[in-house]
């Protein structure tokens, strides 16, 4: 195929149309059922998806959510396009499973990843600026890192078979919900784990979701759209390309919100949230020095799990493990506040990643 596609996406036009575009797909995504300031959150429908599976029991976030099946099969259908599926991994697997893991449960700990501080942030949800000072703080932390030369080591050409695997287990992850939809009353259908109140009840059509997942991802692969990367870059090279998608985001998320009526100012009240403000900042440090450690935020790591990268899909199960860790182990948070062990979680987290961080640096 012409690449001028991809030569439009990766403009600083394109990545801000991208951006916008994402921005206002979240809007209607809400509008349509999805939670409120949670239309696209990669943490918490990644939480729903290990609920749905049975890797937890906290029966308000149990759902398969199509935008994330999306996400990594439109960057996969992109990549193939485009000649850019290029199986390829081996880089410190089992680091970065535990660095996915962490990242969870510190996005857990603040209730969001990085899109959904952005998508808090637009619909007037004022916790989300603590999340949005410890997202930037952590990762400012891996650009230390960085400069002492941080490093999990070099990837390498894998099979076709091993680049299709997440993929695959995402098609695997569709076809159940085709085959076990939910059923009204009923918290199991089949193999799956549905939630009958709570954000895990709360979802758009399916086909919508999907759509807007396959659609999301097709675009980021082509612009690289990054949340984690846009801070890192202005950080560390001064370099505004991914800022821009980030800020267009925030954006057009805020004016659709207040065109569909969806902006609500304040900090008390505020859709699965909590005001402990200190724990708001904690849980996206330690996520966002996890994202930094990784090399990219969770909806990158889909996207180029899509590409054949099993690095990234390495480190997207460990989203998963650690959704279900998190809730197994009281480590998540909710609207009342901070998990009874989500102190503990945040302490030995930050311990583990500033070792992963030192014994991975060539200058220590």
């Amino acid at each position: 195929m012409s690449r001028g596609v991809k030569n439009v996406f990766a403009t600083s036009i394109g990545i801000i149309a991208v951006g916008s575009i994402i921005g206002i797909v979240a809007g209607f995504l809400q509008k349509f059922g999805n939670p409120a300031n949670m239309a696209i959150c990669v943490a918490c429908f990644g939480r729903d998806i290990a609920g749905a599976i049975g890797l937890h029991r906290a029966a308000v976030v149990q759902y398969i959510r199509p935008e994330i099946i999306g996400f990594v099969l439109g960057a996969f259908g992109a990549a193939l396009a485009f000649k850019e599926f290029k199986p390829s991994g081996g880089s410190a697997p089992i680091t970065r499973f535990v660095l996915g893991m962490i990242a969870m449960i510190g996005a857990l700990v603040f209730l969001g990843c990085p899109w959904r501080v952005i998508l808090r942030l637009a619909g007037g949800d004022g916790n989300a600026l603590f999340g949005l000072g410890g997202l930037v703080v952590g990762v400012w932390i891996g650009t230390l890192f960085f400069k002492q030369g941080y490093n999990l080591g070099r990837s390498h050409v894998q099979s076709t078979s091993t680049g299709l695997m997440l993929p695959l287990i995402m098609l695997g992850l569709l076809i159940l919900r085709l085959i076990y939809p939910p059923v009204a009353g009923e918290t199991q259908s089949g193999v799956l784990w549905y939630s009958l109140s709570g954000p895990g009840a709360a979802y758009a059509p399916l086909l919508f979701s999907l759509a807007a997942g396959l659609g999301i991802g097709f675009l980021a692969q082509r612009s690289r759209f990054c949340t984690m990367g846009a801070i890192r870059d202005v950080l560390l090279f001064r370099q505004w390309y991914l800022m821009f998608g980030f800020i267009a985001l925030l954006v057009a998320a805020l004016l659709i919100n207040l065109v569909l009526g969806q902006f609500k100012p304040g900090f008390d009240g505020q859709p699965v949230a909590h005001t402990m403000w200190f724990w708001n900042f904690a849980g996206m440090l330690m996520a966002g020095l996890a994202f930094a450690l990784a090399g990219g935020c969770p909806g990158r790591q889909l996207f180029m799990s899509g590409e054949g990268n099993s690095d990234a899909g390495v480190f997207s199960l460990g989203l998963i493990v650690g959704a279900g860790v998190a809730h197994n182990f009281g480590l998540a948070s909710s609207p009342a506040g901070i998990g009874p062990h989500g102190v503990a979680a945040v302490v030995i987290g930050m311990a583990v990643l500033v070792f992963i961080g030192v014994t991975n640096s060539k200058r220590s």
